[in-house]
């Protein structure tokens, strides 16, 4: 059996975060474990508070399980700190961490912050060079290369902008494009698209983890990066045609719709 190992936040909803990652990782069969970074007091309506775990602890977890499960696959998520992120790599690069996929949360689907100020710098200097794949939305992507981005065209742009300080993949959602949602994979200097038609369902918490810890699942499997993410976008769009609707905000996917 494969393992995947999800070092992300704590969403006590159960919609994103550690899990959503536990729930799709069971979904693909595989053995889910966790290293927690942060527990967030959220729900489909927003976060409403984050409590950080410190930075030996993370560390004591990420000793824990290299030690006795060496995971397949790597997913990571929410970091909300420099000290963190330090641990993370220095423990990854230690361990000869392999499938690293950095989904680079900056903001929650309601809309609210989850990365401090003094961290970006890390992420985007220490973190995301050692990854694998990154998976920005179109927010992030604008904070990684330095300007909007509204339409394919500026994707595409980005996609090379970001390129020039990072050599592996970069998969750059466009679920907030008006006309589409189509996403791109930039990888070795070549573009690639996703056309995925828009599917008329607002719930859409915890949409961001899914995607990339399905990503993980299935490198760890072994396929190629295209195979790759064309299994997990067909994951998520099963997930958003199962039409879950569960609580008063953004709800989440039905990560078990293929069970």
């Amino acid at each position: 059996m494969k393992k995947v190992l999800s070092i992300a936040g704590s969403d006590c909803s159960g919609g994103a975060g550690i899990q959503a990652d536990i729930k799709t990782i069971t979904a693909h069969r595989m053995y889910a474990m966790s290293v927690i970074t942060a527990l967030t007091a959220q729900n489909t309506t927003g976060v409403y508070h984050v409590m950080e775990a410190a930075e030996e602890f993370v560390a004591q977890q990420l000793d824990a399980v290299f030690t006795d499960i060496t995971p397949d696959a790597v997913k990571i998520g929410m970091v909300s700190n420099k000290n963190i992120i330090a641990t993370i790599v220095d423990k990854l690069i230690h361990y000869n961490a392999k499938n690293i996929i950095v989904d680079p949360v900056m903001i929650s689907t309601s809309g609210s912050k989850l990365l401090n100020e003094d961290a970006v710098n890390l992420l985007i200097n220490q973190l995301i060079p050692i990854a694998t794949v990154i998976t920005p939305n179109l927010p992030e992507a604008e904070s990684l290369c330095g300007f909007p981005i509204h339409t394919k065209i500026a994707m595409e742009e980005a996609a090379r902008v970001i390129s020039k300080n990072y050599s592996g993949a970069i998969l750059i959602k466009g679920g907030h494009l008006i006309d589409s949602s189509d996403d791109l994979l930039y990888i070795d200097g070549q573009v690639f698209w996703f056309l995925q038609e828009h599917i008329n369902n607002p719930n859409t918490h915890g949409t961001g983890c899914t995607l990339s810890t399905a990503i993980a699942c299935n490198l760890a499997i072994g396929k190629s990066m295209k195979d790759s993410i064309t299994a997990s976008k067909e994951y998520i769009t099963g997930a958003l045609r199962a039409n879950l609707d569960i609580g008063k905000g953004s709800g989440p996917l039905n990560h078990c719709w293929n069970i």
